[in-house]
């Protein structure tokens, strides 16, 4: 009777402890396939495809900003051909007009104690070399002392009558500020001055060779025709040499 007790829970005990074994290698069976689910499922075709499409999306994204501020940076202007000024009666001039020209701007103004030198000068400059590729670009200008107050048609009238002026003179311009004009905008930001872009008075002076691109920038005490004794004769002055 004790013996075949002993057999029984004996029994008992082997049937629990096959039932716990098995229970527990269902958990770890269950825990190892999800260990296996996610890798796979983060592997899958679709979650491939998902984060290739992202990394397509980003790659576009940034290829798209860096194109675009290639752009913004190429459009602007390039030279100063690419501005449209108006003359002395108010009529559009395209600068383009003068490409494969060698050009002097000018801020002129009538009243200051530059006007005359400058004047004679240019006029000089210009009997000398208009016939070898040199445009004067007079552009007048009242922010300095309020030393051109005149109208259009009274400053060339002056410029024309008193210094022979046979450049074209062009309607009146701001050249430093907000409202300066955008030529002057472009011709600063290409060559700046000694304390800074902005022109300091009358008769500031900026060559621009036959591309258009600004090559030199002359303070107003700076003469006309010391610009050419800077450079030599007519065969070294730069219109003829470096610049052309």
């Amino acid at each position: 009777m004790l013996t075949s007790r002993s057999r029984v829970l004996s029994q008992k005990y082997l049937n629990f402890a096959s039932l716990s074994a098995s229970f527990l290698l269902s958990k770890q069976s269950s825990f190892n396939s999800k260990q296996t689910l996610l890798p796979s499922l983060h592997n899958s075709p679709v979650s491939l495809h998902s984060q290739s499409i992202k990394a397509g999306v980003s790659r576009r994204f940034l290829g798209s900003v860096r194109f675009n501020h290639s752009m913004a940076s190429q459009s602007g202007p390039q030279s100063a051909h690419d501005f449209t000024v108006k003359d002395a009666k108010g009529n559009d001039v395209d600068l383009s007009i003068y490409k494969g020209k060698v050009l002097l701007i000018v801020n002129v103004a009538s009243q200051c104690g530059l006007t005359d030198s400058n004047y004679t000068e240019l006029t000089q400059l210009y009997a000398k070399y208009k016939d070898q590729g040199l445009e004067i670009l007079a552009f007048p200008c009242n922010q300095f002392g309020s030393q051109e107050p005149g109208s259009s048609e009274e400053i060339v009238e002056f410029a024309c009558t008193r210094f022979k002026a046979e450049y074209p003179i062009f309607d009146k311009v701001e050249v430093n500020g907000n409202n300066a004009a955008p030529i002057y905008k472009y011709l600063k930001s290409s060559k700046g001055g000694l304390f800074g872009d902005n022109i300091k008075w009358n008769f500031s002076k900026f060559l621009v060779d036959k591309e258009g691109k600004v090559v030199d920038r002359y303070a107003p005490t700076t003469s006309p025709l010391s610009i050419e004794v800077k450079f030599g004769s007519v065969i070294s002055f730069p219109i003829f040499s470096d610049y052309i």
